[in-house]
């Protein structure tokens, strides 16, 4: 089994984000802490230093590489906040467009400010992704 460079830690999550400096990215963490809470039925674990990740979920690759990481999460980062959705985003175009402002990484959804964005929207693309990572993957809630 690959050992992650991120895992998770015995730190608080709602400490961590009422440590977040930005009064609006605090609020917005506030807001995702109690959403992605309900969404996954999980706690939430902080993962690193700065990612609150919820359940887990086993992974391998073609390559034999194999380990454990969270099923979602998010991270209240300087420039913005960052929604970690893991089965990606190939398949849900149409979502995006509704969504509002926000850039795309891999598994990573940027968004500058909660108010930028269609919370209803963002709340669906997060319960989609968690349904497939659910229905695809080994997963836990812990």
């Amino acid at each position: 089994m690959a050992d992650n460079k991120t895992t998770p830690t015995p730190n608080d999550p709602a400490e961590f984000v009422a440590s977040v400096e930005h009064p609006v990215r605090r609020s917005d963490a506030e807001t995702l802490l109690a959403l992605m809470t309900r969404i996954t039925g999980c706690p939430p674990k902080m993962w690193g230093p700065s990612i609150i990740g919820y359940g887990r979920y086993h992974y391998r690759y073609d390559s034999g590489r194999e380990g454990d990481f969270m099923l979602t999460g998010f991270s209240p980062r300087k420039a913005n906040l960052v929604v970690y959705v893991m089965p990606g985003y190939d398949d849900i175009g149409d979502q995006l467009t509704e969504l509002g402002k926000h850039k795309l990484g891999k598994s990573c959804l940027y968004i500058n400010k909660l108010a930028d964005v269609d919370l209803a929207v963002l709340e669906q693309i997060i319960a989609d992704g968690v349904a497939r990572m659910r229905a695809t993957h080994e997963t836990w809630d812990s």
